[in-house]
């Protein structure tokens, strides 16, 4: 069998949601490949990946309960990463998917838009 593998292209919003919330690129490409969940994502044409948290919270001595999100995009031979996010709570299959306002705002208005690559 033999598998194609698509080039991964990140976007700008996808590096800042990163930053802002901890996530490295390993980190999301673990979760793209090992996904728990796979759901549609709010904008056309797009999947969003969950995984559960595995991060221990050191000053509990236990595991932090939440779910680590990724939505992207294919587009012929890219898959195109679009956002990131961690979700505090645990959501439930079927529902609509928990993104933070200023992600779906932001998703919402600038669209998904086939990137530039000059």
């Amino acid at each position: 069998m033999v598998t194609t593998y698509k080039k991964i292209y990140w976007t700008d919003h996808a590096k800042v949601k990163m930053r802002q919330y901890g996530l490295s690129k390993s980190k999301l490409l673990q979760l793209l490949y090992k996904s728990e969940r796979k759901e549609p994502g709010i904008a056309p044409g797009t999947m969003a990946l969950m995984q559960k948290n595995r991060s221990y919270s050191k000053a509990k001595n236990k595991k932090s309960p939440g779910e680590i999100w990724l939505m992207y995009q294919d587009i012929k031979d890219l898959r195109k990463i679009i956002s990131a996010w961690r979700y505090p709570g645990i959501s439930k299959p079927g529902e609509s998917i928990p993104i933070p306002d200023d992600i779906r705002h932001q998703l919402l208005r600038d669209g998904c838009k086939t990137p530039h690559l000059a």
